[in-house]
């Protein structure tokens, strides 16, 4: 079974609320209609009712078991302007200005996943990369034992001609520019995350450079050697090698030759690049030239998900990010639920 099947089926398994603010969009309607449909989550469309009406008629969309909550009458209005004051004051934002901020769209979306009244945000069609993410870091928040958010590409095998078939996690590609060892290894831990909720496989992750096993003396290398010792010593039994290079990463045989006392063997599912140039030059060689299906960027490191989409993203696209953000969302729950079965009884 491809990848992104299995995402899917795990989705359906137990659909989350998961919140979509440009629903005026054909592609966001014509994807949220999908995902009911085929009922991999429990869609929030949040924007102006006449307009999202509007929109729905004249792509013929159905939105019968859809919810839908304008921010300008909705009774959650209050309490998420509310939040948001609390949220921001310390910034110098006024009571006043959280009752209007609140009212946009996408930050009205964030709140609501921030309040519990949806499980996830998807967004990114109309909005740019920076306002997406901006909301999420600022209302959502950073995961606790986290101290930044980054990004991660999907990366699907699943063509004939791939030789190596499955998922991969290519990280960061698209937030942290140039990071430093502990940074590096804060990236690796929350891809590892990443796989072990999306890929439904143990997570094996390969801290990639141009150097195997000290092969070669650069700063650039001793970042990765660092990130990794970071990493070992935070999680003991996370398979993890490097510094490495891409062939010893994803090929067994070459692994043997080059990686002394490797944990993953030549069959790497995550893939840490050392910098987001050499991130998405990576990813887009595997896209474009590969043939990889390339789903995302995704955000992790955040309390609750939230998902940046491309502004050329397709319906199918959103389609697949509503599943990927619903299975996040299941992740955050057991979580939640494996926290609080481990408390001490009162």
């Amino acid at each position: 079974m491809k990848a992104i099947n299995r995402i899917i089926d795990h989705a359906r398994a137990t659909p989350m609320r998961i919140v979509l603010c440009e629903p005026e969009d054909p592609r966001v309607l014509q994807a949220a209609q999908r995902a009911t449909r085929e009922g991999i989550a429990r869609i929030v469309l949040v924007g102006e009712t006449a307009r999202i009406l509007e929109a729905a008629a004249r792509e013929q969309i159905d939105l019968a078991d859809t919810d839908v909550i304008d921010p300008a009458t909705s009774p959650l209005a209050t309490a998420c302007a509310d939040e948001l004051f609390t949220l921001r004051s310390k910034k110098g934002m006024t009571r006043a200005q959280a009752q209007l901020e609140a009212l946009n769209p996408l930050c009205f979306a964030n709140l609501l996943v921030r309040l519990g009244y949806a499980d996830g945000s998807v967004a990114g069609a109309l909005n740019t990369t920076a306002d997406v993410v901006r909301a999420a870091i600022q209302i959502i928040g950073v995961r606790p034992g986290f101290r930044l958010v980054s990004s991660f590409f999907l990366m699907m095998l699943c063509e004939p001609f791939h030789t190596m078939k499955g998922g991969l996690i290519f990280s960061d590609c698209a937030l942290v520019v140039e990071p430093d060892a502990n940074e590096l290894a804060e990236i690796a831990m929350a891809a590892a995350d990443s796989a072990a909720s999306l890929l439904m496989d143990e997570p094996r992750v390969a801290m990639l450079s141009f150097s195997t096993s000290g092969s070669a003396r650069h700063a650039a290398v001793d970042k990765v050697v660092a990130a990794t010792e970071r990493v070992k010593a935070a999680r003991p039994a996370l398979a993890i090698d490097g510094d490495v290079q891409l062939d010893a990463a994803i090929v067994a045989e070459i692994a043997r030759r080059k990686v002394e006392h490797s944990q993953v063997d030549g069959h790497a599912n995550v893939l840490i690049f050392p910098s987001l140039e050499a991130g998405n030059i990576g990813y887009k060689l595997a896209e474009r030239i590969g043939g990889a299906k390339a789903i995302g960027p995704l955000l992790q490191g955040l309390k609750k998900p939230a998902n940046d989409l491309s502004r050329g993203c397709s319906a199918d696209d959103i389609f697949y990010v509503i599943a990927v953000t619903n299975v996040q969302a299941q992740a955050v729950l057991q979580l939640t639920a494996d926290t609080r079965a481990a408390e001490p009884a009162p």
